[in-house]
């Protein structure tokens, strides 16, 4: 009974840290931003979204069909209205498209808005979790590996300017959700006096 008080406790305290912030999530495919976001949104008693969703409904398509169709250009553009949409909207957490902090004008828009959250996952954490869903247009040639290699190669000097990093890992998803209380409260909360030496 005492931990979840102690939780409820750090969850408001980091609640009134944030104001009118947004917390969003950054990160690759696989890293669990939707999973970890949707359980921090509800302990941090804020709305939900997920970026990818919220494109699907505004395109009335798939993603693997907006990528088909339109092509990644054009998905990509709808990724940074949307963002920057949501982003309006007040204070919530975000689960972005792993492309999506890639695009300057999205990485400013986080910046103005909100925190941002680098779920930093190794190689082989992501290889195991996106070969469990077969939905990945980035992911359609033959050797996920390769491409994922070569997507860390590309992104992660980019997701490393986030406000905070967490390391995704294979613990129960309450626990990552602590990781990213800790973070923030950290990244948020002025130095204590005497912490100076």
């Amino acid at each position: 009974m005492t931990a979840d008080i102690e939780q409820d406790e750090k969850a408001a305290g980091l609640r009134a840290l944030l104001s009118t912030r947004s917390i969003v999530l950054v990160g690759m495919m696989g890293a669990g931003k939707s999973s970890v976001g949707k359980r921090l949104a509800r302990r941090l008693a804020l709305p939900f979204a997920d970026a990818d969703i919220e494109i699907e409904q505004a395109a009335g398509m798939s993603i693997p069909e907006i990528f088909e169709h339109r092509g990644e250009p054009a998905f990509r553009d709808g990724e940074k209205k949307v963002i920057a949409r949501l982003l309006e909207t007040g204070p919530m957490v975000l689960a972005t498209g792993g492309g999506a902090y890639m695009n300057g004008e999205t990485r400013d828009a986080i910046s103005r808005n909100a925190l941002s959250v680098w779920l930093k996952a190794e190689l082989d954490v992501l290889l195991r979790r996106v070969r469990r869903r077969d939905d990945r247009p980035l992911l359609k040639n033959g050797d996920p590996e390769a491409t994922l290699a070569r997507l860390i190669d590309l992104r992660y000097p980019v997701y490393a300017l986030a406000d905070v990093t967490v390391t995704s890992h294979d613990v129960p998803q309450d626990i990552m959700v602590d990781e990213v209380i800790e973070a923030l409260t950290r990244h948020l909360a002025p130095p204590q006096s005497g912490d100076e030496t």
